[in-house]
């Protein structure tokens, strides 16, 4: 008996772990990496304003909470919408809805937990630090998330939109530790990661020229050719490292942030040079790695720099 009790706990533990990895595969959780480091940087900038000159450790531990709660509502909320366009797609049929891993109901509570677990962190700013905006913000959030599963549909600005759904991010954790010196600093940082993920958005979209507009979705890529979009995303990455600099000059920053900036422009040149318009067999590497990496570096940087002027 005690040996087939502890087979049924092992099989147990394997599905739960399996169920996990299934969650994780369909909203990306490893994807936070992109938008939670420049999260951050928001919120240790705008905790320099405050009596002390740092953000405190319940108000990071907040934005973590919001920030992975809001992401993971979103990717769900598109993988719901796309499931049907997903499963006509040969590099999309395996994810776990059109697959048959994860039915749609399972996947809208899962939705429904996540609204409710990242209304749960805005409220706790106004509960625990007396600020009510992200309460105030946090509906109109959620719905501007989910709204840009369906731009694809009508418009081919939805990289563009994805951005700015993303860019919010620094935006909103710079409401959420101290509104009253939100400012030019605060534009311009999320002016750079809307133009970094509407770049590197550009490049991933590439891949579907012929499903989108099999499906007659808009896109750049499939509106305007794969040349143009790749231009353009140039473009948007030039506009992000502007952006950085003029953070950084307006925040006054020492060294170390610099030299974020320069590894992060070094890093986006190369990520533009991986992806050819004749060759997009590492749009994959480009779009992943190569962005996770951006992030964590210029973050850990721009923060590292913050701390060694304090």
């Amino acid at each position: 008996m005690d040996h087939q009790s502890g087979e049924i706990t092992k099989v147990a533990a394997g599905g739960w772990w399996q169920s996990i990895r299934t969650w994780g595969e369909m909203v990306k959780f490893s994807h936070s990496v992109f938008a939670l480091p420049f999260a951050l940087v928001a919120t240790f900038l705008a905790g320099s304003r405050r009596t002390g000159g740092l953000p405190s450790i319940g108000q990071v531990g907040l934005i973590v909470v919001c920030m992975v709660a809001a992401r993971s509502f979103a990717m769900t909320i598109n993988r719901i919408v796309d499931a049907a366009i997903d499963a006509r797609n040969p590099r999309t049929a395996m994810r776990p809805i059109p697959a048959g891993r994860i039915s749609r109901g399972r996947a809208v509570y899962f939705a429904i937990a996540f609204a409710g677990l990242f209304l749960v962190g805005c409220f706790g700013f106004q509960r625990w630090f007396q600020n009510p905006w992200p309460a105030w913000l946090g509906l109109p959030t959620l719905a501007a998330l989910a709204a840009y599963s369906y731009c694809k549909r009508f418009t081919s600005l939805a990289h563009f939109v994805l951005g700015g759904v993303i860019g919010f991010a620094p935006l909103a954790a710079w409401i959420a530790i101290h509104p009253e010196s939100l400012g030019l600093p605060g534009a311009l940082l999320t002016a750079a990661v809307m133009m970094w993920i509407a770049g590197f958005d550009l490049i991933y979209a590439c891949q579907d020229v012929a499903v989108d507009r099999a499906d007659h979705l808009f896109s750049i890529p499939s509106r305007m050719g794969v040349p143009f979009a790749l231009r353009l995303s140039r473009v948007c990455h030039v506009v992000t490292v502007a952006s950085l600099i003029a953070l950084g000059r307006v925040e006054h920053v020492g060294w170390l942030y610099w030299t974020g900036v320069a590894v992060t422009t070094l890093l986006l040149i190369v990520e533009q040079t991986m992806v050819k318009p004749t060759d997009l067999s590492r749009v994959t590497l480009a779009f992943f790695t190569m962005n996770g990496v951006v992030s964590l570096v210029f973050a850990g940087a721009a923060i590292g720099d913050l701390l060694l002027r304090r």
